[in-house]
Parts: C-alpha cells; sequence; structure tokens
C-alpha cells in the first residue's frame, strides 16, 4: 500500500550533541542516530561513528542484543544529500557508499542480534539499515521507501540487503516505484516483524530484546553467524555445514548446561 510521507518540522541543530548515543540496560545496547534535524541522514561521520561503536560492542561480554533507533521525527533519511552535493567528486562518492558497505556488512556479521526500532520514515540507506538489522519493530505511523529512481539514483545499494529480507517481486517494485509503503504493507511483506501503536514502540522493543537477552551470548553468536551464511548455500552444503555447527555447538559448555537445567526443570546459569 502506498503511503503519504508527511513534512517533519525542521529541528534546530545542538553543536554539542554527539551524533551516536549509546545506552547500556539488562545486556542490551541502544544505539541512538542523534542528528534529528536531518532526519538522522547518514553522514560519513555517522556512518563512522555507528561501525566503531559496532565495533566496541562486538567484542563486550555484556551486551547480548542491539537496539538501533533514530533521534526525533525519523529513524533515518538516508544518506545525507547535502553533504554529498558538497563535494560530488568520484573519489568522495566512492568514499561515501564504501563506508555505507562497510557499515551494513559490519552490523550483518556483528556476533549480536539487532533489532531496528523505527518510527517515521526509513528511506534508502535508512530502509536499507532496516532490512539489514536481523529484526525490526515499527509503529503503524512508519514508512518505508527506496525512493532514489524519483531523482535519478537507482537503490542500488539499500537493494543488496532489501532483496535478502523482503520476496524478489516485493523488493523490485519498491526499488522501481519509489514510493513509500506503510507499516502494515512492511510487515506483510517481511520487512519487518511487528507493528504496534506509538505509544506502545518501547515496550515491544523492550519485552523483544529482553526475551534474546536472556538466552547464552555465544549461543546467539553461533546461531546468527549460521543463519547468514547458510542462506547463501546450496542445500546440500547448507546440512552439511550447519550439521558441523551443531556439532560444535553442542560440545560449548551452554549446551551442556541448558540439556542439564531442562532435564532437571530449572532455570539455566549461561556463562557469561
Amino acid at each position: 500500500m502506498k503511503a503519504a510521507i508527511a513534512p517533519v518540522p525542521p529541528v534546530a541543530p545542538d553543536p554539542q550533541a554527539p551524533i551516536l548515543l549509546r545506552k547500556d540496560a539488562g545486556g542490551v545496547a541502544t544505539l541512538t542516530l542523534n542528528r534529528p534535524q536531518a532526519r538522522n541522514a547518514l553522514s560519513m561521520a555517522l556512518m563512522g561513528a555507528l561501525h566503531d561503536e559496532l565495533a566496541a560492542i562486538r567484542d563486550d561480554p555484556a551486551v547480548r542484543v542491539v537496539v538501533l533507533e533514530g533521534a526525533g521525527a525519523a529513524f533515518c533519511a538516508g544518506h545525507d544529500l547535502k553533504e554529498m552535493r558538497a563535494d560530488p567528486s568520484r573519489a568522495a562518492t566512492e568514499a561515501v557508499f564504501r563506508t555505507c558497505a562497510r557499515l551494513m556488512l559490519s552490523l550483518t556479521r556483528l556476533p549480536q542480534p539487532v533489532i531496528a526500532r523505527v518510527h517515521g520514515i526509513a528511506t534508502a540507506a535508512g530502509c536499507q539499515l532496516v532490512a539489514t538489522c536481523d529484526l525490526a519493530v515499527c509503529t503503524e505511523t512508519a514508512r518505508f521507501a527506496t525512493p532514489g529512481v524519483q531523482i535519478g539514483l537507482f537503490c542500488s545499494t539499500p537493494m543488496v540487503a532489501l532483496s535478502r529480507a523482503v520476496s524478489r517481486k516485493a523488493a523490485l517494485e519498491m526499488l522501481l516505484v519509489g514510493e513509500p509503503i506503510d507499516a502494515r504493507e512492511a510487515l506483510r511483506i517481511g520487512l519487518v516483524n511487528r507493528v504496534v501503536p506509538e505509544a506502545e514502540l518501547d515496550g515491544a522493543v523492550g519485552a523483544l530484546a529482553s526475551r534474546i537477552a536472556g538466552k547464552a551470548r555465544r549461543v546467539l553468536a553461533i546461531g546468527k553467524e549460521a543463519f547468514g551464511r547458510q542462506i547463501e548455500m546450496g542445500l546440500e552444503e547448507a546440512y552439511a555445514y550447519t550439521a558441523d555447527v551443531m556439532v560444535r555447538n553442542m560440545m560449548m559448555a551452554d549446551a551442556q548446561e541448558g540439556i542439564d537445567a531442562f532435564l532437571g526443570k530449572r532455570p539455566p546459569r549461561w556463562e557469561p
């Protein structure tokens, strides 16, 4: 279903505010894109800051789940076109898309599951962020688009994540038409996991994150990596690979603890 994107009142920038915020609680690290005056557009600085924070989280044993959100009225409006127009050289343009690709790969390869908490708009590279995250929860008023074709710039890099998150025809319609879809359509095609009223967004994201954070950290990591690798394989190769993963998993202390706890009818005590 097509959905109009309502105008958002301008927000005065705060030059002292960091462009990325982090808050940790209960095994969950919440990362906030903090450029509300630009609808959290992905400037080079913001992409670099997010990549570096993910690198720090990667080896943090206290973090089991990551939540990615946007400050202000939007999740993320994509690349910072004003910044790109300021230096339209080929070298600068190549740097933007290389940096973006590096960021998306760091999200994909992060051992911890990542949940997108989406409100407002998620367009172009912002929609790419949602598609790259492992899970996504959005408000009923959220809107998603890969609108590049409308300004003569096909969303080729967002296409990589989008085509792996939804069906071929759903992805192509978004890419070829370039118009926004609403939250219910995003749910129908599999771009998001849940749609909730805005007042319930924090609770829904928090509940999902907490349910995952209660699982064994190393088991979450081995499972996420295996999912990403096997889905690119042929059937026979995927079964051979995942059989080996299950053997390695079975040898882990957390698996032994989990089985003992299940048989003993008690809660498991996972390794830190």
